[in-house]
């Protein structure tokens, strides 16, 4: 039997379920994934190193869902945050339905540390886990709310950058960090997604507005199916093309489309 190492035998005594409860702790720390009273889910949650993790760090009024096919051992009265399991296929309405209805409408975080079962050939493994990530993707936008954050395991490999740019569409900014607990010999990295976009425009998208007020710092605001846009350089009532240069979760910029 090889020699267990330090992540392993750190996560005997300090009661996590798995080694791997190093990892997102060293990803929050890196990243800033949880906050106080935040709802996160976990998918493929078994064994529940990663939920133990979530509920230390939301705390006292905050909720960690996890989601597997396997049944999650449960876990007491052990922490102060509350915590479900679902058994259940991720990817199915009914699952992420049962997920919306226990997070009272609002995730703020989901997790995944999902790894396919290995067969030693490289290509293949590295598909498979993209797959996984995909699909942790796609269910991530369909229960996160605006500005949530989202967190998955990939192995490297050429099939990781458009996954990444799919994600960028989707989130303010992504990082792709490897914490001090993966295994040396494993490729395997994580893609951090911050704060959720749910706005109806992308940047640089080009749009016709109404000028409807000028806002504290002197920029216009113009409104995109309740999506606030502060154009610099306008003024209250005009009708123009702008260019979107900048989104946050809840509001973006905009500059006035230069007329030939």
């Amino acid at each position: 039997m090889a020699r267990k190492d330090q992540w392993y035998n750190r996560a005997k005594q300090q009661g996590y379920r798995t080694r791997a409860s190093f990892k997102l702790k060293q990803l929050d720390q890196r990243e800033g994934l949880f906050g106080p009273g935040n709802t996160v889910v976990d998918l493929g949650a078994a064994p529940g190193g990663w939920i133990q993790v979530a509920a230390e760090e939301v705390g006292e009024g905050g909720k960690v869902i996890g989601v597997d096919f396997q049944r999650i051992k449960g876990f007491g009265d052990e922490y102060d945050a509350e915590i479900e399991t679902i058994k259940g296929d991720m990817t199915e309405d009914d699952t992420k339905e049962r997920v919306k209805e226990l997070a009272g409408g609002e995730v703020d975080v989901v997790i995944s540390d999902m790894a396919p079962n290995m067969t030693g050939e490289y290509n293949l493994d590295h598909a498979r886990s993209v797959y996984l990530a995909r699909q942790a993707f796609e269910t991530a936008l369909d229960v996160l709310d605006t500005g949530g954050d989202f967190a998955v395991k990939v192995f490297q490999g050429p099939d990781v950058d458009d996954l990444r740019k799919d994600m960028e569409k989707e989130f303010q900014y992504v990082r792709t960090t490897t914490p001090k607990a993966s295994r040396d010999e494993s490729s395997e990295t994580y893609l951090i997604a911050k704060h959720r976009l749910t706005a109806p425009v992308r940047e640089g998208d080009v749009l016709s507005v109404t000028i409807e007020d000028v806002g504290s710092e002197g920029d216009g605001i113009a409104k995109v199916e309740g999506y606030t846009l502060f154009v610099e350089g306008v003024e209250t009532g005009d009708e123009l093309d702008i260019e979107v240069t900048g989104l946050k979760p809840r509001f973006g910029f905009a500059k006035p489309v230069d007329e030939e």
